[in-house]
């Protein structure tokens, strides 16, 4: 590639236009050949990227949508902004397991439709814009809030409980966005969603399972409770119910099949259940989660959680259950 050709390219992520391949010297017919020979890939009519760049994206598909995003607005007059799903890949959110592949723009001044793309008119305060060297994009509580209004009620707090726990977000900054589209569609389940998200969830695992045992009319438990016995901490429990002392763990399958921080899987299941019986000694009762139940708890563990729940612990308490606040907070004992 042209040197003159490559700079150009090198500033938008390695999308380049026909117009700026003629400005660099090539004519027509060597744009032509080298898109035949499969040196240069078209991503849109008259946008392009080098075919070893592309194929090397071939295992990221948030890089390779980013790059997608780039070749639409490189196609498109100035103006338009990255948002909605497409800013919240750019900002390596947790996605929905399903996504489409369109890239969302939103602009102050127009609503337009195209292949692969499409444009929301709405307002775009200069607070709620990045603008970086390739492209503008919505702000990180913008774009959760946006996509909360379209999305699921579940996928959104699992977006909003993991941006707040890896301190992407703030839950004030969340309020202030949600404040700020007041008036605008979906914005409502933008609020429900916040009002469900807990910094504290470490997993979308963790979220789904909590707002499982909520559909099923069970109380929110406390999540990442350290629970402290006579000589000292005995483990963290992802779930905890104080009044009865119930602890819920929740189970990723991953970490019982692949090396896990780093301990072998049975390492990590042997550990686990060292952890569970010091909990049974301390007379704490246990229930497991796994992937599966969150997306309906089921039939028979919400009755036995509901049995549990109904019987306050008795007896001397041996251990004390330290919560983990959200992030920034310090550590209180749980009420």
């Amino acid at each position: 590639m042209h040197p003159e050709l490559q700079f150009v390219a090198s500033r938008r992520l390695g999308v380049f236009t026909a117009v700026e391949a003629r400005r660099s010297g090539y004519r027509p017919e060597q744009i032509s050949a080298a898109v035949r020979s499969g040196e240069w890939r078209p991503i849109r009519r008259g946008v392009y990227v080098e075919s070893a760049r592309w194929a090397a994206l071939a295992d990221d598909d948030r890089l390779r949508h980013v790059v997608s995003c780039a070749a639409v607005l490189a196609a498109l007059d100035p103006g338009p902004v990255l948002s909605h799903e497409s800013a919240a890949r750019f900002h390596s959110f947790v996605l929905p397991r399903r996504t489409e592949d369109v890239v969302r723009l939103t602009d102050v001044a127009q609503w337009r439709e195209g292949r692969g793309y499409r444009v929301a008119r709405a307002a775009l305060p200069e607070a709620d814009v990045v603008r970086g060297d390739v492209f503008a994009v919505t702000s990180r509580p913008r774009t959760l809030v946006d996509c909360a209004r379209e999305w699921s009620l579940t996928d959104a707090v699992v977006a909003f409980d993991s941006a707040i726990q890896l301190e992407k977000v703030t839950r004030a900054q969340l309020a202030d966005a949600v404040l700020a589209a007041s008036h605008w569609r979906g914005i409502g389940r933008a609020g429900r969603a916040l009002s469900l998200a807990n910094g504290r969830a470490e997993s979308p695992l963790e979220t789904r399972a909590r707002l499982a045992l909520l559909a099923e009319g069970l109380p929110m438990p406390e999540l990442q409770v350290e629970i402290h016995g006579e000589r000292g901490l005995v483990g963290r429990v992802d779930a905890w119910y104080e009044e009865a002392a119930v602890a819920v763990e929740l189970d990723g399958k991953l970490k019982y099949l692949e090396p896990w921080g780093g301990r072998t899987p049975a390492q990590v299941a042997w550990d686990e259940k060292r952890r569970e019986d010091a909990l049974r000694e301390l007379g704490i009762r246990t229930l497991r989660l796994v992937d599966e139940d969150t997306w309906s708890v089921r039939s028979d563990l919400a009755p036995r959680l509901r049995r549990f729940l109904a019987v306050p612990f008795a007896g001397p308490r041996r251990f004390r259950a330290v919560r983990t606040e959200e992030p920034g907070s310090s550590p209180v004992e749980a009420a």
